[in-house]
């Protein structure tokens, strides 16, 4: 049980990346205990991974529209599950130096719910898949957008791969929209397209917050609500920081929010100027404290 409390303790005093992570690992055990209940039990595999993954037909979808939008948190392979969480965690992580966790989750929602509907268009118009029966389901491309979002708003932030030394994350993004874009004639058409639909999200995304339209701005308000559902039981010590901030009057506090403020300004004015690199240790973990506020 401790290992348990621990777990939970964690979903529940992480951030979002760590909930969307969370959330993934968990829907996949959960699929793969079933199915160990269902191969005792001497019956067919797969009945609940087909039931959250999203379908082909329109005749399948009216059956269970709510697929569109579990697909996205539905694994079946380990190998499937481990790539795209080790892509989530990435490119989360740099893009929560940069922007905030409501825009993670909302990159993740739209550009999964994106990916879906491209993949669902292309199998329902494009003739080479008149006689396909196909179910789309993981994270795919719900990570392409944030991993998209993120190349193109800090295009030259470098990452250091083994063998090969830094590269600019503008290259990687650049590699898997080819990769993806070529690979549609394979084995796997209908999860290659849903990544340019992920993808193409994040793309617009950020070329719209560049000319100060947040696009996602409608919808951060039901993220917090949601949010705060999966942690409203809080563990003592959190509730004792909040008290202990309440007792804060109204001129410390605000004189508390232009201090942290300014400096947010100042850092990424340097940024600016010297690039994300020049940071010291300290600048770095303000930003990413402000990042996940």
């Amino acid at each position: 049980m401790g290992i348990l409390n621990e777990l939970r303790n964690a979903f529940k005093n992480g951030g979002y990346l760590t909930k969307l992570i969370y959330i993934n690992v968990i829907v996949f055990f959960v699929i793969r205990g079933i199915d160990v209940i269902l191969f005792l039990g001497g019956q067919p595999l797969g009945l609940i991974v087909n039931y959250l993954s999203l379908p082909d037909s329109w005749a399948q979808l009216i059956k269970q529209p709510w697929s569109l939008f579990t697909y996205m948190f539905t694994h079946y392979g380990f190998i499937h599950l481990f790539s795209n969480l080790l892509f989530l965690y990435w490119f989360g992580r740099i893009f929560l130096q940069y922007l905030d966790q409501n825009k993670l989750i909302y990159l993740y929602i739209i550009g999964g719910l994106m990916g879906g509907i491209l993949y669902f268009i292309a199998f329902n118009t494009l003739p080479v898949f008149a006689n396909s029966t196909t179910l789309l389901l993981g994270a795919s491309a719900a990570v392409f957008s944030i991993v998209v979002a993120t190349a193109v708003y800090i295009p030259n932030y470098q990452l250091y791969l083994m063998f090969i030394g830094p590269v600019r994350i503008k290259y990687i993004a650049i590699i898997y929209v080819v990769l993806s874009t070529i690979m549609i004639a394979s084995e796997n058409p209908g999860g290659n397209i849903a990544h340019l639909g992920g993808a193409l999200c994040g793309y617009l995304y950020i070329h719209y917050y560049r000319k100060g339209k947040d696009i996602g701005a409608w919808i951060y308000p039901l993220i917090d609500k949601v949010m705060k559902l999966c942690t409203r039981s809080t563990s003592n010590l959190k509730v004792k920081y909040k008290k202990d901030v309440t007792k804060m009057n109204d001129k410390q506090y605000n004189r508390s929010k232009k201090q942290k403020q300014e400096e947010t300004n100042r850092v990424l004015d340097k940024i600016s100027k010297s690039g994300y690199d020049s940071l010291s240790k300290e600048e770095k973990n303000h930003l990413f404290k402000m990042g996940r506020k």
